[in-house]
């Protein structure tokens, strides 16, 4: 018996390690037939939960525009902004605008040698543009 168990124990362990081999290899298998799933729900979580923020952040906006809403229908609050944006004045008031805003203090002065005014930034964007392009008249042989 001794000898017939000397000869079993090799013959054991070879197919305890290709069991092993197989085990291992159905294993490799799945993972690499899980991995692609699983990548696939990680990015759809992150995803979702980036459009569960534009979501929150859309209501936050909802909930300051309807806030918005509800101050342009008092009708003080309408005319304070008239007043404010578009200087209107009540009947037998009189309204003054200042102007010269260089004069006020915190106001930043023009800087020297730029034009002011929309046609002057004009004019001169012109004369630029003209002083860099050439006519070439063809010579006919």
């Amino acid at each position: 018996m001794s000898s017939g168990s000397q000869l079993l124990a090799p013959k054991q362990r070879g197919s305890l390690t290709g069991r092993a081999a197989i085990l291992a290899l159905v294993f490799g298998l799945l993972l690499l037939t899980l991995a692609v799933p699983v990548r696939t729900w990680f990015a759809q979580r992150a995803e979702i939960s980036g459009l569960q923020a534009n979501v929150a952040a859309a209501r936050d906006r909802v909930a300051e525009l309807q806030i918005l809403q509800e101050r342009w229908t008092d009708p003080a609050f309408v005319v304070a902004e008239a007043r404010r944006r578009l200087h209107f004045v009540m009947p037998g008031e009189v309204g003054y605008t200042t102007l010269g805003a260089a004069a006020l203090p915190g106001a930043v002065p023009e800087q020297a040698g730029s034009p002011g005014s929309w046609y002057d930034k004009l004019w001169t964007a012109l004369g630029q543009a003209d002083q860099g392009v050439q006519l070439q008249v063809p010579t006919v042989p």
